[in-house]
């Protein structure tokens, strides 16, 4: 080896680096003091749905604005006079009580007893098996 010149290297240097740190390691206690420290600038933003199990979807819609400006009361339709008087005189009729009648229509007595009050909310559904049930006509013309 002797007398053939100088020593040289003939490959680049490899430099070995950590990864970039992900989001999570971003937003960390101690990564986060040490910026505040160098006087680097730090961005805090206020998420409105932050801590709480709501779904996305649970949010107001669209329409709560007309809902607001809406001066109107507006209720939800009730079970109308005759429709519960019919009820109720077909399953008296029947000899049926009201648990009876809701075991029949496979629903929970409570519907019938809010049917018979006039406080439900019409149901078409519902207000079919009663029909079939009962055996009488609640719908439409007489």
């Amino acid at each position: 080896m002797s007398g053939v010149g100088p020593i040289s290297q003939d490959w680049e240097p490899v430099v070995i680096r950590k990864k970039a740190p992900n989001a999570a390691a971003k937003k960390d206690q101690k990564v986060v003091n040490a910026a505040r420290r160098s006087g680097a600038d730090i961005e805090t933003i206020k998420k409105s749905n932050a801590g709480t199990n709501k779904a996305a979807s649970s949010s107001t819609s669209l329409n709560t604005r007309k809902l607001d400006e809406e001066t109107e009361n507006l209720t939800h339709d009730r079970v109308p006079t005759e429709l519960k008087k019919a009820i109720m005189q077909a399953r008296m009729d029947k000899k049926l009580t009201q648990s009876q009648l809701a075991q029949l229509i496979n629903e929970k007595p409570q519907i019938i007893q809010e049917y018979e009050s006039g406080k439900a909310i019409p149901n078409q559904q519902i207000i079919g098996k009663l029909e079939r049930a009962l055996g009488v006509k609640l719908r439409g013309k007489k």
